[in-house]
């Protein structure tokens, strides 16, 4: 690690940071400025100024207080920082490898549960001369669920950040803070080799060194709620699709009504859409940039989004019928080779009996599968990439205001229209697909391939 002149504390409240900022403090040469970026204080209550800096004037540019911290010659100065904290200057320090990370971390449980009976006793720290107000607190499983979410998330921003600079942190859990040989570790790990041994600080006693039953009145309902969590997500559906952009260049505007934005989804009920947008005006945009649609943003105020799903099996049989009619031949022949999609050569592509296409289609879908999953050398193409990435791709640019289905274009589009004071579409036609699709291998097959569509978007597996 390279040679350090401040720190940081990634911390919640709870996790035992006082104790650790009073550790570093009893050092000479060393100074903890409290929770520096805290909206609600300046470091500490009370507190006027931290290195000459008023709260106002650090509310104004939180870098100036940040500098004056981080800049100190011959002197390590740092502070406590939470995710709740001012998020203006996160970047510069994760951006600063001079400023050592260090993530203190504790029990979610035992940390929610010390935070709630600190705010019923508003007793937040305690000394060998204090005596602890006994109170017990009533377990709140939506509250508990929201507060881990957002550390969980802050905590694997940090961890992400400090991949990405190719920086490391310090490690600490609450049960390490009053072990003198973790806490000389730490000093060693800041440059201070020059301390043979660091002792935990000696003014701050455990709040509440009680059984959880006698902490929380309605443990068996806590205990319930926390049994139904899944800590280690089991029910998460892995993915190893690559992220995607957002495609600008391929929206489509129109300027009847306050102005409509089409986001395509390749693969989707595009013909039906575009046949609509050609009704109601005389000329479509397109191939715009991230540039000139802003501009078309800002001229049009009252503006409408929208995309339009397919049904994942009917949009992979598109993909299908792509693959066989416009993909490049290399492409195909890759698939035959190294894929085993039981395609014929390109000659008798489209001599295939209805029985040959429904199994060369399993074949593609099982393709689909490993192909979705990282799990082939073939890059996923946006005609048949998921529609959950391809919509979090938009969402990298815009959101769009509308998701309309396929299965009820007529009455998506009505609303559509009248929200942007346009006549209500003609109902359009259902492409036709193949009666094989109705086989429940194929359904299960498109299950598998697209399970994050059919979780996300709530798709039956018949179309």
């Amino acid at each position: 690690m390279s040679e350090v002149n401040s720190f940081v504390i990634f911390a919640e409240m709870r996790t035992g940071s006082n104790l650790l900022e009073a550790t570093l403090n009893k050092i000479k040469r060393v100074t903890c400025f409290g929770e520096a970026f805290n909206p609600y204080m300046l470091g500490w209550p009370d507190t006027d100024q931290i290195r000459g800096v008023t709260q106002a004037e650090r509310d104004a540019d939180p870098a100036r207080l940040l500098d004056a911290i981080t800049t100190r010659e011959g002197h390590l100065s740092g502070f406590r920082y939470f995710h709740d904290h001012d998020p203006r200057v996160l970047d510069a320090i994760m951006a600063n490898r001079r400023c050592a990370k260090i993530v203190l971390t504790r029990n979610p449980v035992d940390s929610y549960v010390s935070t709630e009976l600190a705010r019923a006793t508003n007793q937040w720290k305690l000394n060998q001369t204090e005596t602890p107000i006994p109170a017990a607190i009533t377990y709140d499983g939506p509250a508990f669920r929201q507060q881990l979410a957002e550390v969980q998330d802050f905590q694997a921003r940090i961890l992400r950040g400090l991949q990405l600079s190719g920086q490391t942190a310090f490690w600490l859990n609450y049960d390490d803070l009053r072990d003198p040989e973790v806490m000389t570790g730490l000093l060693h790990w800041l440059g201070r080799t020059d301390l043979e041994r660091v002792e935990t600080a000696s003014d701050q006693v455990p709040q509440n060194p009680r059984e959880m039953a006698e902490k929380v009145t309605n443990i068996a309902k806590m205990r319930a709620d926390l049994a139904a969590m899944d800590p280690f997500q089991l029910s998460r559906i892995p993915t190893f699709e690559p992220s995607r952009g957002p495609a600008v260049p391929s929206f489509i505007a129109a300027d009847a009504g306050g102005g409509l934005l089409y986001l395509p989804v390749r693969g989707g009920p595009q013909d039906a859409v575009l046949g609509w947008l050609n009704t109601i005006t005389a000329r479509l945009e397109r191939d715009f940039t991230q540039t000139s649609l802003r501009g078309w943003l800002r001229e049009h105020p009252q503006h409408r989004s929208f995309t339009a799903l397919r049904h994942p099996l009917r949009r992979a049989w598109s993909a299908f019928t792509h693959l066989l009619g416009s993909a490049p031949p290399e492409l195909r022949q890759q698939l035959r080779e190294t894929q085993r999609v039981a395609l014929p050569e390109d000659a008798a592509l489209f001599a295939m009996s209805a029985e040959d296409q429904a199994r060369a289609f399993g074949d593609f879908l099982a393709f689909l599968k490993r192909n979705l999953n990282g799990q082939t050398a073939l890059q996923v193409l946006p005609v048949w990439a998921s529609q959950t990435e391809v919509l979090a791709g938009f969402s990298r640019f815009l959101s769009p205001d509308l998701i309309l289905r396929e299965e009820s274009l007529a009455r998506d589009m009505g609303w559509l229209a009248e929200a942007a004071g346009l006549p209500a579409p003609a109902a359009p036609d259902i492409e036709p697909m193949p009666d094989f699709l109705s086989e429940k291998s194929l359904q299960q097959a498109a299950r598998a391939a697209y399970l994050r569509d059919y979780v996300q978007f709530g798709f039956t597996n018949q179309p």
